[in-house]
């Protein structure tokens, strides 16, 4: 079995058993890249804009499916930045801020909760990804991207 198959075993073996499973693996030579895998996850929820997410349109991601960043992290457009509930990838302005039409309610954004996000390890990162996406690994974060950041230069590049 090759090796980029075994990617986020470890993670599942430990929460399933409980932290009492033992994993070894020995190396029994190289062979030439096989056929790509399966996709077995669904889409991604991308962002639509460049800026620093809001809770009001985090909001929105978690109606969708699961957020990967929280409030206030910077964001840039093609980033990943939530797993969504359908097969397909959207995207969203998480940057896109509540309008406010009375003084009095602008401390209803603030009462807003949040399910907390899902904060992904390398080796979970690093299994999560698919061959249109890459990982950005900063010593302070890793970040989801999409190969082609802009909405035009995807569909460029998928109809090509």
């Amino acid at each position: 079995m090759p090796t980029r198959t075994l990617l986020g075993l470890r993670n599942i073996l430990l929460t399933g058993t409980k932290g009492t499973a033992i994993v070894n693996s020995l190396l029994s030579g190289y062979e030439p890249l096989g056929a790509p895998l399966q996709q077995l996850r669904n889409g991604v929820i991308m962002s639509a804009e460049t800026g620093a997410a809001t809770t009001y349109s985090l909001k929105t991601v978690e109606e969708r499916g699961t957020a990967f960043i929280g409030p206030a992290t910077k964001v840039y457009e093609g980033m990943i930045i939530g797993l969504n509930r359908r097969g397909e990838d959207m995207e969203i302005n998480v940057t896109k801020e509540k309008k406010l039409t009375n003084v009095r309610a602008s401390s209803t954004d603030m009462t807003t909760q949040l399910t907390p996000f899902t904060l992904l390890t390398l080796e979970e990162a690093l299994d999560f990804i698919e061959n249109d996406e890459l990982l950005e690994v900063t010593p302070e974060n890793l970040r989801m991207r999409k190969r082609f950041l802009t909405l035009t230069e995807r569909k460029r590049n998928r109809a090509a």
